[in-house]
């Protein structure tokens, strides 16, 4: 078996869950597990989420709330964007809580409701407040809210929005917001009252607290991240993935050596390089050469040349290295320690991409319950 592994911890997962939904007070925690949760595994996460208290989850598409119900998950399962007509028959079927903004989604959605026996069925309404990239206006917002008001099929559950710079710009988000909280008004003169409201994502969860209202949409900090260093600051987090491999090889070069594609890197002195079986195919980023570092022993050692897709060379220099010690590219090691907000600082991006980077060659493997209760 290939000696490199992600390695996600389900009692950091259900740690950090239980961590904010302390800090959010009465709103529910609605656990963001798209993506696979962010590379994490989206049903071990999800239940771990669950077991720490979030009572709602949130996906991206309606495959992956029917993987979630399909594992036997049944706390309600909101989609974060509506999917295409065609899909309204598996939402029903499968319980998932669809978003709305168009009217032919919405004659759909009831249509299939009324034919399962299955009305009046939860919708989200989803209200653009200046994200500008799905949701309704709210000129159309109320038109497609009153449709469903009007529907005995349909139930308007909830209406919602997405903060665009929640985690850089908080005026702004105010903004988007206070334009939530008047649309709502609007509804409520027409005598249109969803239950549930919900506007807030990690940043402004942890942030600003007027944007909690009933629900708060947390992806990035159940997996221990924040937003940006200060977010949050008062909430106990830990990161939940660790990636690891083995040193597979160990060669002696001399002075000024080149190691690896381009021979771009000369080694300072005399010493070892090691071999690492992981690269730029599993997610360590090509750009990563020349900056990043891993963890061997506790101790970080500095990428010796170009990273290839299925390897890295590492500069130990004088250290005793040997064949089969841990190697950590991201995570803890004794008093080491490397972040995605490292990564993603030396990669220009976000720790949301360089999460979600890691590829399917490297196998998910769990620590924590229910792998080991």
């Amino acid at each position: 078996m290939r000696p490199s592994w992600i390695e996600i911890d389900l009692n950091a997962i259900e740690h950090n869950v239980r961590q904010i939904a302390a800090a959010i007070g009465a709103s529910a925690l609605c656990a963001v597990v798209k993506a696979d949760a962010y590379g994490h595994g989206d049903v071990p996460v999800a239940e771990a989420a669950i077991r720490g208290g979030a009572r709602w989850l949130a996906v991206a598409l309606v495959e992956e709330g029917v993987r979630l119900r399909e594992a036997g998950i049944d706390v309600p399962i909101l989609i974060l964007s509506e999917p295409p007509r065609a899909q309204a028959r598996p939402i029903v079927t499968h319980g998932l809580t669809p978003s709305a903004y168009t009217a032919g989604f919405v004659e759909e959605i009831a249509s299939v409701a009324r034919d399962a026996s299955k009305s009046p069925y939860p919708v989200h309404l989803k209200l653009d407040t200046g994200m500008h990239r799905v949701g309704a206006s709210p000129v159309e917002a109320f038109e497609v809210a009153r449709m469903i008001a009007g529907d005995d099929r349909l139930l308007l559950q909830g209406v919602f929005t997405h903060f665009a710079v929640a985690d850089e710009d908080l005026a702004y988000t105010r903004r988007q917001n206070d334009a939530l909280l008047q649309f709502v008004r609007s509804l409520a003169a027409e005598g249109i009252t969803p239950k549930i409201l919900h506007a807030a994502n990690t940043a402004a969860a942890f942030d600003l607290p007027d944007s909690r209202h009933d629900l708060c949409r947390v992806g990035l900090g159940i997996y221990g991240m924040r937003p940006h260093p200060e977010s949050g600051s008062g909430i106990d987090l830990t990161p939940a993935m660790r990636v690891i491999s083995h040193v597979t090889y160990v060669r002696e070069l001399s002075t000024g050596a080149r190691p690896s594609y381009g021979r771009r890197r000369p080694l300072p002195g005399a010493g070892s390089v090691v071999t690492v079986p992981i690269g730029y195919a599993d997610g360590v980023r090509r750009s990563l050469s020349g900056e990043g570092s891993v963890l061997i022993n506790g101790e970080r050692y500095p990428h010796a040349g170009t990273i290839t897709m299925d390897m890295v060379v590492v500069d130990v220099g004088s250290d005793d290295i040997r064949v089969g010690d841990e190697v950590v590219l991201m995570g803890t090691q004794r008093d080491g320690e490397i972040l995605a907000e490292e990564w993603a600082r030396l990669l220009d991006t976000i720790t949301y991409e360089v999460v979600c980077d890691f590829g399917p060659r490297l196998p998910r493997r769990y620590i924590g319950e229910p792998a080991d209760g």
